[in-house]
């Protein structure tokens, strides 16, 4: 099984984000003159991998407790069962997250009928959007919400599990809707580890993670 190298990215809150975008476009481009040699059989890991006991170990996503739109308190624990999509947005976003979440939903149109995928899209204000909101914006969305979840917890801990996902989320008050953050749409196996990823941003990017969740879910039944 081959790695990508894929360093973990430290998000510095004090930084512009267009630093934190260049960095994140080169570790984009590394990753994929990586995959292009890789075996079409299997997806790589993304992160940084680790030898321990002589094993690999490879990165995977931060813990966390969050709870969804119908007040269900959600944990890591609850989707190991599961592959899922990730993304990190809020309700009043006002530039890249109805983007994104237009190919939130192209993915959730493709795997909806797929058991052993969700979707988990993570607030980053948690002041805002509360259940009451979330489930607001769920309904909204005509969704199913045990396929799609839609998570608030703190707001400190959100944007640190975001570095995890290695989605560079900060609060800054000159930024649109007061928090500036990257598009990222990520692909998490039962182990949660990374597998994929997609620049939300860009519709192009879509078919092929869609590709990809497909290519997941049948590595878990054979």
């Amino acid at each position: 099984m081959k790695t990508i190298y894929l360093s973990k990215l430290q998000v510095n809150r004090y930084k512009p984000l267009n630093i934190m975008y260049k960095i994140h476009y080169i570790l984009i481009i590394c990753v994929i003159l990586i995959a292009g040699c890789k075996s079409e059989k299997e997806l790589p890991f993304l992160g940084q991998t680790q030898i321990s006991n002589g094993k690999e170990v490879h990165h995977q996503v931060g813990q966390f407790n969050h709870y969804n739109q119908d007040s269900v308190l959600m944990t890591n624990t609850e989707l190991k069962d599961y592959i899922y999509v990730a993304d990190f947005f809020f309700t009043s976003c006002p530039s890249i997250c109805p983007k994104v979440m237009k190919q939130m939903m192209r993915i959730y149109e493709a795997v909806k009928d797929d058991p052993q995928v969700r979707l988990v899209s993570f607030t980053i204000d948690p002041k805002r959007d509360n259940v009451k909101k979330l489930k607001l914006y769920a309904d909204n969305l005509g969704i199913d919400h045990k396929k799609w979840y839609f998570l608030t917890g703190d707001k400190d801990a959100t944007l640190e599990l975001a570095n995890t996902y290695f989605v560079a989320a900060f609060e800054d008050a000159s930024a649109p809707g007061g928090f500036d953050h990257s598009g990222k749409i990520l692909l998490v196996d039962k182990e949660g580890h990374i597998r994929s990823f997609s620049e939300g941003t860009d519709p192009e990017n879509t078919p092929k993670i869609i590709a990809d969740i497909k290519k997941l879910s049948d590595s878990y039944q054979k």
